[in-house]
């Protein structure tokens, strides 16, 4: 079956997470994506470790597979005239520098689109491309910060806490990927690309959800719960005699047959406790309740006879628990490639599954392992502007593209 982007090309100029967490997402439905990046340097994420295996970062490979790497010096004109004229042959261009810097090299979207006009051109960005912190960077953690995540992340009485991954860049690059997608679609019908404009700090505040409503509604400011739920009780992490298990109680007839699994079935009724707005109301009485109750059996016991009595439940896990899952091998979202430097690369695999094929979206024997730093340049430059070789030389000689990548045997560990 053709992946649902095939023959879209991609031109990405983004580095770190949130640009090259979109992309990846366009190039994992199949699109051709052309990532450029800093000769000799690359993407930021290169360097970021430990861990390193074949001169590559973890980090970089988990957001950088199925792509083709391009190593091309922006600061140097010929540089930003080889970009432009490889946007005219791409449908999609994603970027993610301080705004106005794209402008100053004459690569911004109205200067690209006014000699492409079916080209959509996303930038992705700390604030956005208007307002009074338009030119503030914005990393995860600055967002998380700003955007009031930290304040309802971490115990009640604990210091404020990011989650453990990045998520403002995460989400925004998905934001950014829907986005694109919409546009295409978009196109498709008038014949035209689109503008996108994608803040990280927008794209966090919109996905507060029922935590920012809580406050637009009520006014009053949402407090640091640890793993509690603000509108559900009871909702949370408990111990066990010898773990933790996660129980979340939805409704009102699975708290009555929790109760009788405490072997507390006079709790069902307890007007305190009767509906979940009474148990949110007296959630400091109840939890404490429940808590020296959980505590006196052991997790396997507490997860068997939750999962029989229709009680969402479940353990928490570490990571070599989660890999280890049957349920990853049999969604295929572990996937094993040939990296050139490395032997063989295990990936966590795409989450989009169709109706059309069975596994993964795009089959794994067609998967490209994320890119050596320019290791495509030459290639995407001969096939889509016909450079000859003799230019292609003097481009290299000039250092307006970096060199071929560096063989196998000079990578560090």
């Amino acid at each position: 079956m053709p992946l649902p982007l095939e023959g879209i090309r991609v031109l990405d100029l983004s580095r770190v997470l949130a640009g090259p967490y979109c992309t990846m997402q366009l190039a994992d439905l199949g699109a051709d994506v052309w990532k450029v990046e800093r000769p000799q340097v690359g993407d930021d994420t290169r360097g970021w470790g430990p861990p390193f295996a074949g001169g590559e970062s973890a980090y970089f490979l988990c957001c950088n597979r199925n792509k083709r790497s391009l190593t091309i010096d922006l600061k140097q004109s010929a540089g930003r005239e080889l970009v432009a004229r490889l946007a005219g042959v791409c449908d999609v261009l994603v970027e993610n520098f301080l705004p106005g810097t794209m402008a100053s090299w004459g690569l911004d979207a109205a200067t690209l689109r006014s000699r492409h006009p079916g080209l959509i051109y996303c930038s992705i960005s700390g604030f956005g491309q208007t307002g009074p912190r338009r030119m503030e960077p914005g990393y995860d953690i600055m967002i998380q910060a700003q955007a009031g995540v930290m304040s309802i992340t971490g115990e009640p009485d604990g210091p404020p806490t990011k989650l453990g991954v990045a998520i403002a860049d995460i989400t925004a690059g998905l934001f950014a990927s829907q986005a694109i997608l919409a546009a295409l679609v978009g196109r498709a019908r008038t014949g035209l690309g689109e503008q996108i404009d994608i803040a990280l700090f927008d794209s966090t505040v919109a996905w507060l959800a029922n935590v920012g409503e809580n406050y637009l509604l009520s006014g009053e400011v949402p407090q640091r719960l640890g793993s509690q739920h603000p509108n559900i009780v009871p909702y949370q992490v408990f111990a066990t005699a010898d773990g933790n298990v996660v129980i979340g109680v939805g409704n009102d007839s699975q708290f009555r047959r929790f109760c009788q699994l405490l072997a507390v079935p006079e709790w069902a009724d307890d007007p305190r406790f009767a509906t979940n707005g009474e148990r949110v109301r007296h959630r400091q009485e109840l939890i404490p309740l429940v808590a020296a109750r959980v505590k006196m059996r052991s997790s396997a016991d507490w997860l068997r006879d939750l999962d029989r009595g229709g009680i969402p439940c479940g353990e928490v896990r570490q990571l070599q628990q989660v890999f280890a899952d049957p349920q990853v091998t049999a969604r295929d979202m572990l996937c094993g490639l040939d990296h050139p430097t490395i032997g063989r690369l295990v990936l966590a695999g795409s989450p989009f599954h169709f109706g059309s094929d069975s596994n993964s979206v795009r089959n794994l024997g067609t998967w490209r392992a994320p890119p050596l730093l320019g290791e495509h340049t030459r290639e995407v430059l001969r096939e889509t502007l016909g450079l000859a070789e003799s230019v292609l030389a003097d481009l290299a000689h000039r250092e307006v593209i970096g060199p071929e990548p560096r063989p196998p045997a000079d990578c560090e560990t």
